[in-house]
């Protein structure tokens, strides 16, 4: 008799999911900050070259300075520090800031990542065997394609979200559609896609850590606690 399906835990999901999250920003938090610098940088004057010439020189830049006011003082000393300030300037509208353009950029983006993820497993499980006996090598490439899928999805909406969080308060007041509007005026429509190498190099590799860690997690958690 075939043996019965188990139940799903959702504190194992919960855990394996967090524990997944924390394997993709250890991978892919440097390039993170890369890509945001790329988003971010202003349009560089007549005839003066750019800030960042690419995703390698931004890199190379970020390492060798620290992110610092002339003063030599920072802005904030921390996340909450930060989460303070932005309270005091602009209350919690500050906080939320950006909130419609990351469901945008999320909500298609998340579907089409984990909708990858599902069918590149059962694709790549060889027959007669179960999608739970997958093995490392595959859930890497099934996790690192879909992270590229993912942000294929997720570009163009996440460097309005990051032009528009970044902006001074009022210089969108009609949100999205002003960012949006200023980028193509000034940049073209390849702007949408500023940080793109960045985004590519980092997708596959910490994406595939997110959901091999979420495998492996899930896997503990049923050998330790098989009852939970």
């Amino acid at each position: 008799m075939a043996d019965e399906a188990k139940p799903i835990s959702p504190l194992k999901n919960l855990l394996a999911g967090g524990f997944g999250g924390m394997c993709l920003v250890f991978v892919g938090h440097p390039l993170d900050t890369v890509k945001v610098r790329l988003q971010t940088q202003p349009p560089s004057l007549p005839g003066q070259p750019p800030m960042y010439s690419g995703t390698f020189d931004c890199f190379q830049k970020t390492l060798v300075r620290e992110i610092q006011a002339s003063s030599g003082e920072t802005k904030y000393s921390g996340a909450l520090d930060c989460a303070k300030k932005l309270y005091q300037e602009s209350g919690i509208r500050g906080i939320y800031k950006g909130t419609v353009l990351t469901l945008m950029r999320d909500v298609p983006a998340s579907g089409m990542y984990f909708m990858t993820y599902e069918w590149l497993k059962n694709i790549l499980t060889p027959e007669g065997k179960s999608v739970s006996e997958l093995s490392v090598p595959r859930i890497l490439v099934a996790g690192g394609i879909a992270g590229i899928f993912n942000w294929a999805v997720a570009i163009p909406p996440d460097v309005l979200k990051s032009r528009f969080q970044t902006a001074p308060p009022g210089k969108y007041p009609n949100g999205f559609r002003d960012v949006l509007r200023e980028l193509i005026q000034n940049e073209g429509v390849t702007s949408l896609y500023k940080g793109f190498n960045a985004v590519m190099i980092r997708a596959f590799p910490a994406n595939a850590a997110c959901f091999l860690g979420f495998e492996v997690a899930m896997k503990f958690l049923n050998w330790a606690t098989p009852n939970l």
